[in-house]
């Protein structure tokens, strides 16, 4: 940047509220600032967090961003090694960190810090896709996943040797000349990687690679939270079952092979002193009453 200001790296917009701090002279003036601003206590956090949601109070959004642009510094401090202003990687994380704070639940019992570093971190890998000088460096899906991961684990412009490049090819599950190829193209000058629409392909880049679907934090909350209540479920369904169900249903579905796997309905009739027949009807009923107890935690 030719001249500075601290709004230029915090824009307006993304999470409702104009951020700002008192004009500076440099991004070190600029660090320095954002690093004596207070940090949040667990119930401040919770109490402006509401605040926002529930009454669109855009004063605490602004004091929920201006109190984690310290952590968007040093964020975009591990990217530095692909050329780009630091500056230029803060503004964009602090677009990812807006981004968080309008999306933020404090009822999910995490913090804001860490359900923001993905937002910040998805808009630095697309600014970094976006405006990095390599092109065409990779041209097919299964290049351009190789060249991002290769980026990640090279140290310095040195070449590979022999060992590291096979350490590398058995970490990301590829052929050694593969690595090898893609070192070369990343010693070539002057390319730039980004999707491109006339390449024969689908426009994909590396960014595809970053962040899957499922790794969105407000999905992984969900998810886990589904996966308690099911687990919940599962054994207050148990418990409704008298004794003899409880048992079929146990040998029956939930036996791994460690423990000899499931049982058959002629392991369990001999057990019983019962026909094959009858438990394949209690095992019937257990399953339907399970179900109706289940419902509630779908």
């Amino acid at each position: 940047m030719s001249s500075w200001n601290s709004t230029a790296l915090v824009p307006s917009g993304a999470a409702g509220a104009a951020v700002a701090l008192p004009p500076v002279g440099n991004l070190d003036a600029y660090i320095s600032a954002v690093n004596r601003l207070p940090m949040l206590s667990a119930e401040r956090e919770s109490e402006l967090a509401r605040k926002f949601r529930e009454e669109t109070d855009l004063e605490a959004a602004r004091e929920l961003v201006m109190s984690h642009l310290r952590l968007v510094v040093s964020v975009a401090r591990q990217y530095l090694g692909y050329g780009l202003p630091h500056a230029d990687l803060i503004q964009e994380g602090n677009i990812g960190l807006m981004k968080a704070v309008k999306r933020f639940d404090p009822e999910r019992g995490v913090r804001l810090v860490s359900f923001a570093l993905h937002w910040i971190k998805a808009e630095i890998h697309e600014y970094i896709l976006k405006n990095w000088r390599l092109l065409r460096v990779a041209t097919t899906k299964a290049q351009r996943k190789l060249f991002f991961n290769l980026r990640s684990h090279k140290t310095g412009n040195r070449a590979l040797t022999g060992a590291e490049i096979e350490a590398i090819a058995r970490e990301l599950n590829v052929r050694d000349k593969d690595v090898v190829e893609m070192e070369t193209r990343l010693a070539g000058q002057d390319l730039a990687l980004d999707g491109q629409a006339d390449d024969g392909e689908e426009d994909f880049a590396p960014i595809a690679y970053l962040a899957a679907p499922d790794a969105e934090p407000l999905a992984r909350l969900q998810a886990r939270e589904f996966d308690r209540l099911q687990g919940e479920g599962l054994t207050q369904a148990l418990e409704s079952l008298d004794a003899r169900s409880r048992r079929i249903i146990e040998t029956r579905w939930l036996r791994d092979e460690s423990e000899g796997g499931a049982l058959t309905l002629h392991d369990l009739a001999a057990e019983f002193g019962v026909s094959a027949e009858r438990i394949r009807q209690i095992e019937a009923k257990a399953l339907q009453k399970m179900k109706v107890a289940l419902a509630a935690y779908s």
